[in-house]
This record gives C-alpha cells, sequence and structure tokens, in this order.
C-alpha cells in the first residue's frame, strides 16, 4: 500500500495575471472594505499578462507541500483540453500524486483572471460544472489513508460532496483535517458544513472571510477566532495580510507580525502560509514554529508573480528563519 502525507481536495485551475496600472482604489472608512475602479466603457491599458498552470488553494497547498518533502496528492477535476494536459505536467514535475484526478470529457479546465494592481489582486473565476465525487479507481485504492485532508474551494454543484467527504472522515477517524473554505463553501453557510467544521483541525481564512462566515461586522481578532473556534474547529488561524496573523487553539491566543519585505503580489500566500504551518505540525512542531513557517513562506510567495514561484522547501525556511531578528517571533495576545 502506498502512504501519503496529504490529500488536498478542491477545485483546480489557470491563472492569468494582467498587471494593469490605470485603476483606482477606493475604500469604505467605516469598514475598510476597497474597490477596484476602472474606466468604465474605456481601453484599460496593461503592462503584462503571466499565465500560471495548476494553481487553486488546493493544488498550491499540493506544490508546497511536495517541495517541503510531505508525499501530497490533489483530488481535483479537469477539463479534457490543453490546459487539463498543462495542469497535469505542472504536478508531476513538482512531484504531486495526480492519482485522484479526474479528466472530465467535454468541459474545459477552470480558467481564471487575475487583475494585479500595485501589490493586491482582483480575481474573476468561473467554476465549470464537474462531477464531484470521490475518487474510486483500482489505481486510488492502493493507497493508505492520508495523514491529513486539506479542503478548500470547490464549486457551488459541490454540496453532495461534501457529504461524501464528511462520510470518508467519519469512517477515517486518525486522518486530521485541514479546511480553509473558498467562496462558495463560505456562502453556503457554516450552518450548512455544520459537520465538516466541527470535524476540523486546524482552520484556515483572512479578516474578511472571517467575518462573511460569522455574518459580522467585527473587527476584533480576539473574537473572531473564538467565534470560529466555537463552531468547531480545534486550531483556528486567520490571517491579516501584511499586517500578521492570529492563531487560536482554546487555550493560548497568538499573534505573528509578517516579515518585512517588500510585497509584489499577493496571490497564494494564503495557502503557502497554510500548507507550510501544516507542515510544520506534522513535523510535531508547535502552533508557534508553525506560525513562522507559515509566515516565511508566505513572505516569499508575495515577492514573485503567482502562488508557486516563491514557494520555499523546508531548509530555506529554516534557513530564511535563522537570519531573521530575534523579534520575529509569535507573541501570547491571551
Amino acid at each position: 500500500m502506498k502512504n501519503l502525507d496529504i490529500l488536498a481536495i478542491g477545485d483546480i485551475a489557470i491563472d492569468v495575471f494582467i498587471k494593469i496600472k490605470d485603476a483606482e482604489e477606493t475604500c469604505d472608512p467605516q469598514n475598510g472594505h476597497c474597490k477596484l475602479c476602472l474606466s468604465f466603457g474605456g481601453k484599460i491599458p496593461y503592462e503584462s499578462a503571466d499565465i500560471c498552470y495548476a494553481v487553486g488553494n488546493s493544488s498550491n497547498v499540493a506544490v508546497s507541500a511536495g517541495r517541503l518533502g510531505l508525499r501530497s496528492a490533489l483530488m481535483a477535476n479537469l477539463g479534457d483540453d490543453q490546459n487539463g494536459i498543462n495542469c497535469l505536467e505542472v504536478l508531476k514535475k513538482e512531484n504531486v500524486d495526480t492519482t485522484f484526478i479526474k479528466t472530465e470529457k467535454g468541459i474545459p479546465t477552470n480558467y481564471h483572471y487575475v487583475l494585479w494592481y500595485n501589490d493586491e489582486r482582483t480575481i474573476l473565476v468561473k467554476h465549470e460544472k464537474y462531477n464531484y465525487e470521490w475518487t474510486k479507481t483500482k489505481e486510488s485504492e492502493e493507497y493508505n489513508s492520508p495523514s491529513w485532508v486539506y479542503l478548500s474551494s470547490l464549486g457551488e454543484d459541490s454540496m453532495h460532496f461534501h457529504d461524501e467527504i464528511v462520510n470518508y472522515l467519519k469512517r477515517q477517524t486518525k486522518v486530521k483535517l485541514a479546511f480553509q473554505p473558498g467562496t462558495f463553501q463560505i456562502k453556503l453557510g457554516a450552518e450548512s458544513l455544520k459537520e465538516i467544521y466541527e470535524r476540523t483541525d486546524v482552520f484556515f481564512c483572512n479578516h474578511d472571510e472571517a467575518q462573511k462566515i460569522l455574518k459580522t461586522n467585527e473587527n476584533d481578532f480576539k473574537k473572531l477566532l473564538t467565534r470560529i473556534h466555537e463552531l468547531g474547529p480545534k486550531i483556528v488561524v486567520i490571517t491579516d495580510g501584511v499586517d500578521g496573523a492570529y492563531s487560536y487553539d482554546g487555550n493560548e491566543m497568538l499573534f505573528m507580525k509578517s516579515f518585512s519585505i517588500t510585497p509584489l503580489e499577493s496571490t497564494g500566500a494564503g495557502d503557502a502560509f497554510s500548507s507550510a504551518f501544516l507542515f510544520a505540525l506534522s513535523e510535531d512542531k508547535d502552533i508557534k514554529d508553525a506560525l513562522l513557517y507559515g509566515t516565511a513562506n508566505a513572505a516569499s510567495v508575495m515577492m514573485h508573480i503567482g502562488p508557486h514561484k516563491g514557494l520555499m522547501t523546508k531548509e530555506q525556511i529554516e534557513k530564511y528563519l535563522e537570519d531573521k531578528a530575534e523579534d520575529y517571533k509569535p507573541v501570547k495576545i491571551i
């Protein structure tokens, strides 16, 4: 039987990064929410366009886990087109097991457009309608249960698939679950995914997503962490972009500030963080070390275009952390 450290489950896509310059950012002073504004009906010049294959939260985590030395696999659906072939090639080069990937005839591979302005991005997404189901083939039956399942973004026709995942986790009680909800999963609401939240060992989201999940305008991270923890996850991590990340395990709340960098763009930073955080836990490190590993990997990704180029190996993260000042340590806030 073959062993896996992590099985990532979620949609895979191609991202086209379009760097634009003639735009404006407007922010609401009341809640801090910002909008990207372009001239309506105009011709908007762009500086460059870069194509990245095999992206998406779960695919990014699988790639990152592979670079960190974990045995990773991805369960996803691809279209029977050249884009799908290109995605498979990238995954294989990154040592990601593709046994659990299903190619669907007559359906294109997910294709997204990333509007890159300054160091932030706005993503135009379209989830194709795939036949979501737990992959059961002769090849997949040759694998033992993974140590971790990482679940993230799936399309709108996937509610029944979440039920299959829950049933699998009920049978495989030793498998740990990491959950980073995507747009549709947040839209479904915590009540609809109650069993997922209750089964989650490590939960990841950013500040805005936490507010949407809890249906609140609350900005206090202590309250956000506590309320999400009450939904069931054993460890809750909420990231706050370049301002850092917070964690809560029911006993201790921690804050980890970001490393001082000049970010290029932020796509995939959250995935880099969560994958390195899980890697640290898999190495029997504590949450403080996991926050350090996650923050380092995210910082590296933010200095490159796309979610894969900046992903680090274990040795690179450890060297990066060795070079940092002593004040870059998680601090206890409760």
